[in-house]
């Protein structure tokens, strides 16, 4: 027989623990059934977050865990869920151990799994060195010799953010530009090299840059590098239910972070392009909130 819950929360990160605490402070007996692998598990330090500016995501998941669990109603599990199942006024999930658990309302915040481009080096200083939001990380390499990685328009408005963060910037297409006359000009304009060379390999000391590497043998160096990354979903258990995904991917949810299946919720990275701790934990706390009213709304 499946254990039971109110609420059973799937995922591996903040908006997992901030929808934790807030559902344990309204005394909801919830499991979260936790992966352990947060998107940002190689970032060193965390930024942007009042309070926990510069401090390791690690210690900040650390934190908030030992806190919730001050709650007795929240139960910790380590596991992933393989599969989810609508029931009579509720679902089941099974974990990959085989053990299943049943509740009223589930909260994805699964995340996102950032695919890799083939080049030797990219991964390791993925979250290091190379990161695609400069409100998390271009304060720490203002002023620097900042390279973008990228080509046609997303590589122009690339440029004109992180052109904000240093003067010293050049754009790697990685091959033949494909940028229009305009946006060619005006990138010029700002003296902003476009090396059309393709990339051989990432030279690094411990996921911290040193050079960009050409196929045809020459070398750039740079103190950090700014792109984005194709991603997939942690989890396709919210498509398996029914639930609407954006065209960009994401799980479509309302402003209380509902999907269009009843009693299913998402938060965190899983919807949305915000990729941070802060929008993470808004997320869940808003998600937190709205499930303990519909859990409400259901008995009253």
């Amino acid at each position: 027989m499946s254990a039971q819950f109110e609420v059973i929360i799937i995922g591996g990160s903040y908006a997992e623990l901030s929808a934790a605490l807030t559902l344990g402070r309204s005394m909801r007996k919830v499991l979260v059934l936790d992966g352990g692998k947060p998107c940002n598990r190689q970032v060193s330090h965390s930024h942007n977050f009042l309070t926990h500016d510069g401090v390791e995501p690690a210690q900040i998941a650390a934190i908030a865990r030992g806190q919730i669990l001050l709650y007795p109603t929240v139960e910790f599990k380590a596991g992933t869920a393989v599969k989810a199942v609508p029931q009579n006024n509720g679902f089941t999930i099974e974990a990959e151990n085989g053990e299943t658990f049943a509740a009223k309302k589930l909260l994805f915040a699964t995340g996102v799994f950032d695919i890799m481009p083939a080049i030797p080096g990219f991964a390791e200083c993925w979250g290091v060195s190379i990161a695609q939001c400069p409100y998390c990380h271009g304060y720490e390499v203002r002023n620097t010799n900042l390279g973008i990685l990228a080509n046609g328009d997303m590589a122009f408005e690339s440029c004109k953010m992180i052109n904000h963060w240093s003067k010293n910037l050049t754009l790697f297409t990685n091959g033949k530009s494909t940028l229009n006359q305009e946006q060619e000009s005006i990138i010029r304009l700002y003296n902003i090299p476009v090396v059309e060379n393709e990339i051989e390999l990432i030279e690094h000391k411990q996921g911290n840059i040193q050079n960009i590497i050409f196929k045809d043998g020459n070398h750039y160096f740079l103190e950090g590098l700014f792109t984005k990354v194709l991603f997939e979903q942690n989890t396709h258990l919210p498509e398996a239910l029914g639930c609407t995904m954006t065209k960009e991917g994401f799980v479509a949810v309302n402003d209380f972070q509902q999907t269009n299946i009843k009693g299913v919720y998402a938060a965190g990275d899983n919807t949305t392009m915000f990729r941070s701790i802060s929008v993470a934990v808004a997320a869940g706390t808003k998600a937190g909130a709205f499930i303990n009213k519909e859990l409400i709304d259901d008995s009253f």
